[in-house]
């Protein structure tokens, strides 16, 4: 197992994370006896860094994972969890929710503690909570270690963040498709300049890159010189950067487990040829190629007039298309049609104005994608599917509820 020092922190941390959001089940929750000996194989095979959080297998990870990480196996391990904005109303419901979290982790303290997917209304919300007070304060006294903040927002936002106080690390989404998404390139060096530790989450964009790999993608992989699947090619590429010390993954599968617990003993930094990054390169281009837009997610073109989430919109029908995302509609119907947030923010609501643009730096036709995005993801029975989903929503959160009193 490769390890790599986090500077602000100090620890040495394997380069392989396991993620805890996506663990094997049975019967519709977490099959406790696989995974427990997924996860404790991982720490006896050198694994170090384990997040979960409030949210992840509705409410029940948290407490599996306090459970599996007994035995002694909590002290071989760094942990991280997420404090919740959508659950933080007030000041004390920060102490709350970490009291809670410590019970159910079966801890005294959080190793690598995060606000949990902010992006810019929720930052502000957030700081203007005083979350930065409480940080301080649970640091002072020892119920986490060190502070830092998952992202899913633009780029502006993301440098606002960092720039805001004097965090630890953060958690990005990174991979060769999303350079330009979100944090992106530029905001994980804009990080790793200000001193921040880096911590990758979906290196393979949910597993997408790895699997349902289109024909085109396929025949590039093949020309290289060493065979490699698709997966170890897109781990390979973000380990190959020396900013980064941890890649989150969600393992749940023994075979996968162990093909990347094998790129986790070989991936060195800077370690890739100028043949195989332009390859990369290649496969990258060639899934744009696929894609129905250029958006890259900066979110300039935002706010929109008529209260569409263009990017979100774009995202998910490039999602359909290129990456063969069988979740896409029911992505977009939980989180653009509002079944999530209770707003809708459909791309049918878009209104021509063209307020959006001027403002988009990849000149994307945004209203006539609109409407193909409309198309293909709206109908007579959408309505219907946002109702549906709305009350599978309520009944999600009463499960989660109960799942974090378990």
């Amino acid at each position: 197992m490769l390890y790599r020092k986090m500077d602000s922190t100090g620890d040495e941390l394997s380069i392989l994370g396991f993620g805890c959001m996506r663990l094997p089940q049975k019967n519709g929750r977490i099959d406790e006896e696989r995974a427990t000996r997924q996860l404790r194989d991982a720490i006896d095979r050198g694994v170090n860094y384990f997040d979960t959080a409030v949210p992840y297998h509705m409410g029940a990870s948290e407490s599996f994972v306090g459970r599996a990480l007994s035995s002694g196996y909590r002290d071989r391990v760094k942990l991280a969890t997420k404090l919740p904005p959508w659950q933080t109303n007030v000041r004390k419901d920060m102490d709350r929710i970490l009291g809670e979290q410590l019970d159910r982790l079966q801890t005294d303290h959080i190793d690598y503690y995060l606000i949990h997917a902010l992006n810019g209304e929720s930052w502000v919300k957030m700081r203007d909570l005083g979350v930065l007070e409480f940080l301080d304060g649970a640091r002072a006294d020892g119920r986490i270690v060190h502070a830092g903040f998952s992202f899913h927002g633009g780029l502006p936002d993301f440098r606002t963040i960092v720039d805001a106080w004097e965090w630890q690390f953060c958690q990005i989404q990174y991979n060769y498709l999303d350079e330009r998404l979100q944090a992106g390139t530029e905001g994980l060096e804009y990080a790793a300049a200000k001193g921040l530790g880096i911590i990758v989450m979906e290196g393979l964009r949910g597993g997408l890159l790895g699997r349902n790999v289109p024909p085109e993608v396929k025949r590039i992989w093949n020309e290289a010189d060493v065979s490699r699947t698709p997966a170890e090619w897109g781990l390979r590429w973000i380990s190959n950067r020396p900013e980064v010390h941890v890649i989150l993954s969600g393992m749940n599968d023994e075979k996968h487990i162990e093909e990347n617990l094998h790129i986790a003993d070989e991936a060195l930094p800077d370690s890739l040829s100028d043949e195989e990054l332009e390859l990369v390169r290649r496969v990258a281009g060639t899934y744009r190629s696929l894609m129905k837009s250029d958006c890259t997610g900066c979110r300039y073109c935002l706010p929109c007039p008529a209260g569409v989430a263009i990017p979100d919109c774009l995202q998910g029908y490039n999602n359909k298309h290129a990456l063969r995302d069988k979740r896409a509609g029911m992505m977009y119907t939980l989180f653009v049609g509002g079944a999530w947030s209770g707003t809708p923010a459909l791309a049918s609501l878009c209104t021509e104005c063209g307020t959006c643009l001027p403002r988009c730096p990849q000149n994307v036709p945004i209203p006539e994608l609109l409407k193909e995005v409309a198309a293909d993801f709206e109908g007579p029975f959408f309505p219907m599917k946002v109702w549906f989903l709305k009350r599978m929503m309520a009944f999600w959160r009463w499960r989660s509820e109960r799942g974090q009193r378990l």
